[in-house]
């Protein structure tokens, strides 16, 4: 087991203080990485990236994981992404390690790998899977070699090394929303017939040896999570206990923490970041059935996101059990203060409308933030 509080004892509350192997923080409160769109065209930082990571961190929010940085030039999923594929990319990380800490915060840097939904034409380099995507009449992408496994894995553990040497107090590896890892457990992706291929142990796999080389990268001390999803939300895709034998096996590798999420952008309506205001007097916890199942038979600390825009909420969440720690997304593009604001007995609902509008200048190369709150500062 990590080094870390387990549920049993006095009831959890908010904004107790934890500890997670060598990072202490402040609060349960964690911003999921989330795309911002303003990175340079090569992956490395911006001051505008800089603004966003320090109004986080001035908020309140007790740990912040930034957006998905690519480990390798083939894995870039999107325009204007956070890379971490090189030291070239350091000074710029080094910069935003070092405001955040300066402010208080305590940041994680996420490791992500597109795996076949990787843009060719953003790298120039074939997109590559644990399959070929099949696409109606199309194929995209090249099934992985055992050479190209072995490659991928040393891209997560040096990208770890590299941020933690760039001052980050933990990383997180994404295995969630159809990214490369996502893709190997789900046997919507995943038709190999070789040992990454076939039983939920073996669509583990490569999870489970790209967590074992960042911990061998990083050493014994330095938090490393992990993103799932709960499930995929698609025919033939991966299912709540397929997760949860999955988080098992990660628990035996030493995990220290695990970030529930579910579905991907071919979910339809039930995505990632799905759309339409949710009811105050009712909020839809998206993931909540499913974090029951992981709290029956796993102990390592679970990170929940989706859907939770009310304190009475997260409360509820943390003080049953249900959860460790409260992740948000969307309510913090246009509230990055939104922690503070609940700390200092403003417990109004997030202000966000799940309208994903944020997205839309992040797509058109002006960076994520929220449409409506500019409207009505009439700046838009």
């Amino acid at each position: 087991m990590p080094e870390c509080f387990l549920q049993e004892g006095p009831m959890l509350t908010l904004f107790e203080p934890t500890k997670i192997r060598s990072m202490s923080l402040a609060n349960r409160f964690v911003r999921s990485a989330t795309w911002e769109g303003l990175a340079r065209d090569d992956g490395s930082s911006t001051p505008r990236l800089l603004d966003v990571a320090n109004q986080l961190a001035q908020g309140g929010i007790g740990l912040i994981i930034t957006g998905h940085a690519y480990v390798s030039r083939e894995g870039q999923a999107g325009a204007r992404q956070l890379g971490i594929y090189s030291d070239d990319l350091k000074p710029g990380l080094v910069e935003m390690t070092t405001s955040v800490h300066t402010g208080g915060g305590k940041i994680a840097l996420q490791l992500a790998h597109a795996g076949i939904h990787a843009p060719y034409k953003l790298s120039g380099l074939e997109p590559i899977g644990p399959s070929v995507l099949q696409t109606g009449s199309e194929s995209v992408g090249r099934e992985m070699t055992h050479h190209d496994i072995e490659a991928v894995i040393r891209a997560f553990a040096t990208a770890a090394s590299r941020s933690q040497t760039a001052g980050f107090d933990a990383v997180q590896i994404h295995a969630a929303h159809g990214y490369l890892l996502s893709q190997f457990l789900s046997p919507y992706f995943n038709k190999r017939k070789d040992e990454y291929g076939g039983s939920i142990e073996n669509r583990a796999r490569l999870a489970i040896e790209v967590v074992k080389a960042v911990r061998n990268a990083v050493g014994p001390a330095f938090p490393v999570f992990i993103k799932l999803n709960s499930e995929d939300f698609l025919p033939g895709g991966l299912m709540v206990e397929e997760m949860v034998q999955t988080s098992i096996m990660l628990e035996g590798s030493g995990i220290d923490g695990i970030e529930m999420s579910g579905g991907i952008i071919m979910s339809k309506n039930k995505t990632p970041f799905r759309k339409g205001k949710i009811p105050t007097d009712e909020p839809d916890v998206y993931y909540e059935d499913a974090a029951r199942q992981y709290k029956k038979k796993v102990q390592v600390p679970l990170m929940l996101v989706g859907g939770i825009r009310t304190f009475e909420t997260a409360e509820r969440l943390v003080a049953e059990g249900i959860t460790d720690y409260i992740s948000i997304s969307r309510p913090l593009i246009r509230e990055p203060e939104l922690v503070n604001r609940w700390k200092s007995g403003d417990r109004r609902p997030a202000t966000c409308i799940s309208d994903n509008g944020c997205f839309k200048p992040a797509m058109e190369g002006r960076g994520v933030y929220c449409v409506v709150e500019a409207h009505e500062k009439g700046l838009e």
